[in-house]
Formats: C-alpha cells, sequence, structure tokens
C-alpha cells in the first residue's frame, strides 16, 4: 500500500507541475481543484448513500444491526458509526464517511436474507475494519487527481488547453494526451491500492471476530449470488468499490483490473490467518 501511495503521489506532482508549465491558471487549479476537493471529502458519503436508496435507520427500527454494531465498535475501539438499510435484493454491504466520527456502516436487506448471524458479524467487522483504518479518507485523497485528469480529458475544451500566445493547437493535444495517461495509470494504480485494502479489511475482520471462516462463509455466499440486472445497473462503476464484493456481471467481470481480489485470494488469506490464530 506505501509503494502504491508514492507512485501515486510522483504521479500526481508531476501532474500538476506539468499543468504549471502548459500555463493553465494558478488560480484555475487551487478554485477548482480545492473546490472539487471539498465537495468530494465532505459531501461524497451523502452522494453515495443517495445514490443507493440508502436510508439511516434508528436503533428502534434495527435493534439487531445496532446490538451487533456496538459489539464490534467495542472490540475494535471505534466509535458508534450511523447504520443504514439498503433496500435491495443484492447481497452486500459498504462503509462510508469521512473519518470514524462520520462514518457509516449500510448494509442490503439481500444482504441480510441471505446470511446467518455470524456472518452478518464478520462481514460487518470487515466493514468497520475500513472505517477503523479509515480507508474512505484514503481512497478519497487517492483518486483526487485522477477524478481531475478524467474530468480535464472529458471538458478540456471548456476548461482551456493553455496560454494563448503560444501554439494552442499543441498545447491542447498534449495537455489532453498526458491527461489521458495520468487517469488510466493512476485507474491502475488506484484499484492495486483498493485490492490491498480489501485484503487488510478482510484481516482486521477476522481478528475482531475471532473467526475467519465465518467471513468465508459469507464470500462465498454472497460471491455465488448473481446481481439483478436493474441493481447492477445502481452499482456498476465507482460504487461498486465500496462494497465488500464487487456487484459484477458477466460483461465488467471481463474488466482486466478490479476493485477486489479474487475470491480465491481472500479465502486463502483467511485461512492463513486462521491458522495464524489458532497458533
Amino acid at each position: 500500500m506505501l509503494l502504491t501511495m508514492s507512485l501515486l503521489t510522483v504521479l500526481y506532482l508531476g501532474f500538476l507541475a506539468f499543468l504549471l508549465t502548459m500555463g493553465v491558471s494558478n488560480i484555475m487549479i487551487i478554485l477548482f481543484m480545492g473546490g472539487f476537493m471539498f465537495l468530494q471529502y465532505f459531501y461524497s458519503d451523502k452522494m453515495i448513500l443517495s445514490s443507493m436508496g440508502a436510508k439511516i435507520v434508528t436503533e428502534s427500527q434495527e435493534p439487531q444491526l445496532h446490538d451487533i454494531v456496538r459489539r464490534l465498535c467495542q472490540n475494535a475501539d471505534l466509535p458508534m458509526p450511523r447504520i443504514a438499510v439498503v433496500k435491495t435484493s443484492m447481497p452486500n454491504a459498504f462503509a462510508t464517511g469521512r473519518n470514524q466520527k462520520n462514518a457509516v456502516v449500510a448494509v442490503t436487506t439481500g444482504l441480510r436474507a441471505r446470511l446467518n448471524d455470524s456472518e452478518l458479524e464478520a462481514v460487518l467487522a470487515h466493514e468497520l475494519t475500513h472505517v477503523k483504518n479509515r480507508d474512505m479518507m484514503v481512497m478519497t485523497i487517492a483518486t483526487f487527481l485522477s477524478s481531475i485528469a478524467q474530468i480535464m480529458v472529458q471538458w478540456l475544451p471548456f476548461l482551456g488547453g493553455g496560454s494563448r500566445d503560444r501554439d494552442s493547437g499543441s498545447n491542447f493535444i498534449l495537455l489532453f494526451l498526458v491527461s489521458l495517461v495520468v487517469w488510466i495509470v493512476s485507474f491502475i494504480l488506484i484499484r492495486t491500492l483498493s485490492r490491498y485494502r480489501e485484503f487488510a479489511a478482510d484481516r482486521g475482520a477476522a481478528i475482531i471476530t475471532g473467526q475467519p471462516s465465518h467471513l468465508v462463509s459469507a464470500l462465498k455466499k454472497i460471491s455465488g449470488f448473481r446481481v439483478p440486472t436493474e441493481d447492477l445497473r445502481k452499482v456498476e462503476g465507482p460504487v461498486s468499490a465500496l462494497f465488500i464484493t464487487p456487484a459484477i456481471s458477466g460483461s465488467s467481470f471481463m474488466k482486466l483490473f478490479s476493485t477486489h481480489p479474487s475470491l480465491e485470494a481472500r479465502i486463502d488469506a483467511l485461512q492463513k490467518i486462521e491458522m495464524e490464530l489458532e497458533a
């Protein structure tokens, strides 16, 4: 994870330096990037919950969920997050929020119907490990300039191609190509980082619950579920990266890079952790 973040830092610093040498306005960079990061950091959780149709539930509405999460938070030394429920047959869960004090852990109705209590506890422990490791903040920072590069590729004509007193056509093409390269390379690195953080969250869940086999059982049940097309359209893309397992179809499964490790790799890692705990 440290190596991946270091490579992203070098890539982004080089991208910023390139923008400055191309004559892109310093003020535009500061205002546009600063405003974009502010919105992404403070409002991404609200946008994610809204896009998923997640509803915050009180303890009186969902006493079992609150009881499980409260017990896990005590074991993990975490403040109690808000809890949300998504009404969908797709069995999955995710965590969002900018820090530990503003976290939200969400589960789907399909997940609760498919898993037993021990498996549900293991999945929630996985999501709480994301909260404890501040993964939402890490991924927000990691994806920030990648999002900027993507916007520049898509909206470069409206952002300008550099100083007007130079060859504007050449500058425009060069700026477009560099932004495209930054976007592609950061895409690969961010997904690599995401896979590492999923392994870390699996390990955290195994340690918090003391039962890695429960998470293995949950992952098998979730991964074996075929996501309905209507539910799939809502979550394919950036939101899928937040789930404990990716919501994938036959077409998206063929993508070269995934936000999650393979099921086999995760189970193998959890089985090794179980042997360590037994020893």
